[in-house]
């Protein structure tokens, strides 16, 4: 024992003889109640307490030994997801290995000199024994494990943790969540480094619909590593029925192929493409050769609203289009000159039920405008419009979520729009007249054979827009034998976030935007810059539909996401078991979140069986609700709900789910020793494969400080310092009142 302030052998000696004297001389005088032995007894009680006062005045300092590890716990992780049955580690399947190091390696050793707790993980941490570890789980969350272990053992003396997987972690935050403060993460990979035998589908998406919703583009992408160059087949379903099978070979051994189909949805109920490649004999998963999407049915009928500068041909050609598909319901509001009293006159052709909000042109409420899932402004100049009517088109983009399209020389001229609330909703500089937009793939600016004719841009030949015709290749073509446009308004580059589409030739040089879009808040917009586009109509043969597609497809793609008042929101690729949320959104009809709405929902399962959902509000100042949901068998889901305000209806809305589209678990099956790595690194634990699993012991000793130097404890700060002082007097006290002194 040492002080932390010095006390010096003279200063002991005066401070003893000083406690000595205080304590005789308290009770130097003949006391009648008190006899000799006593007196001793009050007399060595007051000295021991003021001895001990001053020793802890001088803050001692006890040297203990070091404390061994003996105590120190090692939680060890045992990976029990499914993807440990591949058959990969040493002729024996994953989880047969790892059983096999903590038997013979890994819990004799480290039990010499830890204490060693056994866990699974799969979709959460629970203790295991090691004869009961099986590879049943659906999911692996190895970094919400590791976690879960520190949360587990706070306080107390952890020297590491160990984790035995093949590094498929399938939850949500990656590596990354196990990083930080905590002890060492020892990982151990479980698998062949090399890769396996195996096919297996990446990704299956579909894209917007088009050609008069007959069809979509389905992008499939496939792997296959370990069979070299060898072909194997790749067939779609539609509803389990096969619609198409193509002959793939690899490029090279693992280097992913991409196939487009064009497949047509059914219009009147929900679709799931399936992608799918036979499993090979010596293939060592099988789980991965199949995946699927959804591919909801359009749902009602889209609304647009057409403002059209002065009758002409292009809004003939263009409406006539637009009415003509099933999909789109059309208004349209046509000025036809001004009044006796200089008052603009406008021909209205809408629903009875919204014609009355369009007589002075445009919308003067939201909730009118809002009642319209796109806008579409052809040769109105920016004038047209006032200040407060620019700012509510442009909520209407961004707030809610509707689609705009401007068009026509009118619309361009003389600063148009520049300036207005609108200027940010479109998608190229309205200011910026130099163009100087340059594709070298599309020939040399200033080429007088392109100017005022469309030329795709790469972009544009995969936008549903573009897409005039079933292959890229045909719609190019297409594209390329229509006639020059009449003339085009020189538009400015595009903004950040924009695609251009279709550029034309300026005279003097570069190329300009002709057909751009871009989101905007929670829509889109889009301009088209030409003029006479009826020249595509009326100037080819009458069999060609390149005009009405393009209009057709521009109006739905611009319309397509905009939500109804009241929607729902669920999970893209939900599996079996998950736990899910489930989102309605309920709004009026000024988009307005509404915060006090009664939610009345049900959820139909594959086999037809209905139950109730119960939804809680979540956001107190918006207008979402939310409930959980955990499937357990996969197939169609359907989400039917309905929003009320004070018993009046907000409105309806119904969502499919299919669930089980793809097993996120068998996703690229191979070790995956980089996520290994980094939740060791970030840790500051070591990784190591299984043939190297025998030095994981010796890592956790020398990482847990065995020759540490001796604990330190300071006595100041012991509170049973503070006791025998109050222990001491309280006696003192005690007897001195019981032997009669006060």
């Amino acid at each position: 024992m040492h002080f932390a302030y010095s006390l010096p052998w003279w200063l002991a000696v005066i401070l003893a003889a000083a406690i000595g004297a205080v304590a005789y001389f308290e009770y130097r005088r003949p006391l009648s109640p008190l006899t000799s032995a006593r007196r001793g007894v009050l007399v060595g009680l007051r000295v021991i307490a003021l001895a001990a006062l001053v020793l802890f005045l001088f803050r001692p300092i006890v040297v203990l030994p070091p404390s061994g590890s003996r105590d120190a716990v090692v939680a060890v992780l045992v990976d029990v997801s499914r993807s440990m049955r591949v058959n990969d580690a040493d002729g024996q399947s994953r989880i047969a290995r790892a059983a096999a190091l903590l038997k013979t390696e890994l819990l004799p050793a480290l039990s010499t000199h830890f204490t060693t707790a056994l866990y699974s993980v799969g979709d959460g941490l629970t203790p295991v024994t090691i004869d009961r570890i099986t590879a049943d789980a659906r999911r692996t969350d190895l970094a919400g494990a590791v976690a879960a272990v520190r949360e587990r053992y706070r306080g107390q003396r952890i020297a590491g943790i160990v984790v035995l997987s093949d590094g498929g972690d399938t939850g949500a935050g990656g590596a990354g969540r196990a990083g930080g403060e905590g002890p060492p993460v020892m990982a151990i990979g479980i698998g062949s480094p090399d890769g396996l035998r195996d096919r297996e589908v990446l990704s299956v998406t579909a894209g917007d619909a088009r050609l008069d919703q007959t069809s979509i583009d389905l992008h499939v992408t496939a792997v296959s590593t370990g069979f070299g160059r060898a072909p194997f087949q790749l067939r779609v379903r539609a509803n389990g029925q096969v619609i198409d099978t193509r002959r793939l070979v690899p490029v090279a051994d693992g280097s992913p192929l991409d196939e487009m189909f064009t497949v047509p949805p059914d219009p009147s109920g929900p679709t799931v493409y399936t992608a799918e490649i036979a499993p090979d004999e010596s293939e060592s998963v099988a789980e991965n050769n199949t995946r699927s999407v959804l591919v909801s049915p359009a749902g009602r009928k889209r609304h647009l609203l057409v403002v059209a500068g002065a009758p002409g041909f292009e809004h003939g050609f263009m409406t006539r289009a637009w009415s003509a598909d099933p999909a789109l319901d059309v208004d349209t509001v046509t000025r036809k000159g001004k009044n006796t009293d200089g008052q603009d006159t406008f021909l209205v052709q809408a629903d009875a039920g919204r014609s009355g909000a369009l007589t002075s042109g445009v919308p003067s409420r939201r909730e009118q405008l809002y009642a319209y899932d796109a806008l579409i402004v052809a040769n109105v100049e920016g004038d047209f419009f006032t200040r407060n009517q620019l700012a509510m088109v442009a909520d209407f983009v961004a707030e809610r979520g509707g689609g705009l399209l401007v068009l026509g020389g009118r619309s361009f001229a003389k600063g148009g729009l520049a300036g207005t609330p609108l200027e940010d909703v479109l998608p190229v500089d309205l200011t910026d007249r130099r163009g100087g937009l340059m594709h070298a793939s599309l020939g040399a600016a200033g080429d007088l054979a392109a100017h005022n004719r469309l030329t795709m841009t790469p972009e544009g030949e995969t936008h549903p827009i573009m897409r005039v015709a079933a292959t890229i290749e045909e719609a190019r073509t297409r594209w390329a034998a229509l006639p020059p446009l009449a003339s085009s308004a020189p538009l400015g580059a595009p903004k950040p976030g924009a695609t251009v589409l279709a550029l034309t030739a300026a005279p003097g040089g570069g190329w300009f935007p002709l057909v751009a879009v871009q989101r905007y808040g929670q829509g889109r917009s889009m301009v088209f810059a030409g003029e006479a586009s009826w020249r595509w109509k009326m100037m080819v043969p009458s069999a060609d539909r390149t005009y009405e597609f393009f209009w057709r497809q521009s109006a739905r793609w611009l319309a397509s996401t905009a939500p109804d008042p009241v929607s729902i929101a669920v999970p893209a690729a939900p599996e079996p078991g998950e736990a899910l949320t489930v989102d309605v959104d309920a709004r009026d009809a000024t988009f307005a979140a509404v915060p006090d709405a009664e939610i009345d929902a049900t959820l139909t399962a594959p086999g037809g069986a209905t139950q109730a959902m119960t939804f809680r509000h979540t956001d107190a100042a918006g207008g979402r609700y939310t409930a959980a949901l955990k499937p357990e068998q996969p197939g169609l889901y359907r989400v039917h709900a309905e929003a009320r305000r004070n018993r009046v209806s907000l409105g309806t809305a119904d969502r499919w789910m299919y669930v089980g589209g793809a097993d996120r678990e068998f996703a690229d099956p191979r070790l995956n020793e980089g996520f290994l790595r980094r939740l060791a690194r970030d840790s500051g634990g070591r990784y190591a494969r299984a043939s190297e699993a025998s030095r994981v012991p010796s890592w956790l000793q020398s990482a847990t400080p065995q020759n540490a130097a001796p604990e330190r404890r300071d006595l100041w700060h012991d509170p049973r310092a503070f006791a025998l002082i109050v222990v001491l007097l309280s006696a003192e006290w005690i007897l001195r009142r019981r032997w009669g002194l006060r």
